[in-house]
């Protein structure tokens, strides 16, 4: 109903390695869960740094990371296990003498080993400026390329050095000061970024302002002085381009998927209201024609004429 067609659902933000992401379409009647699937999307994987992992593991379990350090020791030797795990499979592979079985199976290890072969993206909560470019650092070291920070609060400190090294920015319009590590932010990041080139998106981490990500991107018109096209560009064809999807969705274009949201003014007003919203060219909700209660029946099997 806000006219959104495409969601990125990660989990929290407690471990410095989480787990993988889901790239969804919003197929609302869908009844089966895999059905919200967007098939073929490349897979991605969510990080975090901060206050968040030193909080719940050191301060909350006792256990590593209890410090920002200790986030980036984490991390650096998670990859560098996941090093020696492809070297014992090429070793075995390739028949040495030496290793005549394969290393024990790993899930977590065979995940980190796509990371390495850049086939899984990462997307990394973030909001301190010195962590945001120790990810960068560390990631330069073990030749990894793909990365979004989402947050980036302090982003704006060092947007030079991430259009450097070809990460991306998934941002709030403005959102901070809700605890200490997000007091020096500002409005105008999302503006600062994407005039340093950096590919910039708004994100919601909120089911109330994903409902009008449109009206969050607008502020960046006021706060940055960014285009109108520009501003469009961080609800559309940004974010796919860090889901990977830029090639399928994210703008209007003969040969992509026909996921388009219909306003009853300009996107970027504060009038504007979502219409009609077509997923792969099926229209999923209509303002004129879906009943109030729509929200309220989550059976999709329920026949309209029979609601309450």
């Amino acid at each position: 109903a806000g006219g959104k067609t495409i969601a990125h659902v990660m989990h929290g933000s407690a471990n410095a390695i989480g787990g993988q992401c889901q790239t969804m379409k919003m197929r609302y009647g869908t009844t089966d869960p895999e059905g919200l699937v967007m098939q073929k999307a490349p897979r991605t994987i969510k990080f975090a740094l901060g206050e968040n992992p030193t909080r719940v593991h050191g301060r909350g379990f006792h256990v590593r990371p209890a410090t920002r350090m200790g986030v980036e020791q984490v991390i650096r030797d998670a990859f560098t296990e996941a090093q020696r795990y492809m070297a014992a499979k090429e070793e075995y592979q390739n028949g040495e003498q030496h290793r005549p079985t394969p290393p024990p199976y790993s899930l977590r290890l065979e995940t980190l080993a796509a990371i390495l072969r850049s086939e899984i993206l990462v997307h990394c909560h973030s909001y301190r400026a010195d962590e945001i470019l120790m990810l960068m650092r560390v990631f330069r070291d073990f030749g990894i390329k793909k990365l979004t920070f989402q947050h980036a609060n302090e982003g704006f400190k060092v947007a030079p050095e991430l259009a450097d090294f070809g990460a991306m920015a998934s941002v709030f319009a403005d959102w901070w000061a809700y605890k200490f590590e997000v007091y020096y932010s500002t409005a105008y990041n999302a503006a600062i970024l994407t005039r340093n080139n950096v590919t910039t998106s708004i994100n919601s981490d909120s089911p109330e302002l994903d409902r009008h990500l449109n009206h969050e991107a607008a502020k960046t018109i006021r706060y940055g002085g960014l285009t109108h096209d520009e501003a469009l560009r961080l609800i559309t064809i940004n974010p796919a381009k860090q889901l990977g999807v830029e090639g399928r969705v994210g703008s209007i274009e003969v040969g992509k998927e026909a996921d388009l949201a219909i306003f009853s003014a300009d996107p970027l007003s504060v009038y504007a209201v979502c219409q009609k919203t077509v997923v792969d060219g099926v229209v999923r909700f209509d303002r004129d024609r879906d009943p109030d209660d729509m929200r309220l029946r989550i059976d999709p099997k329920t026949p309209i004429e029979t609601s309450t």
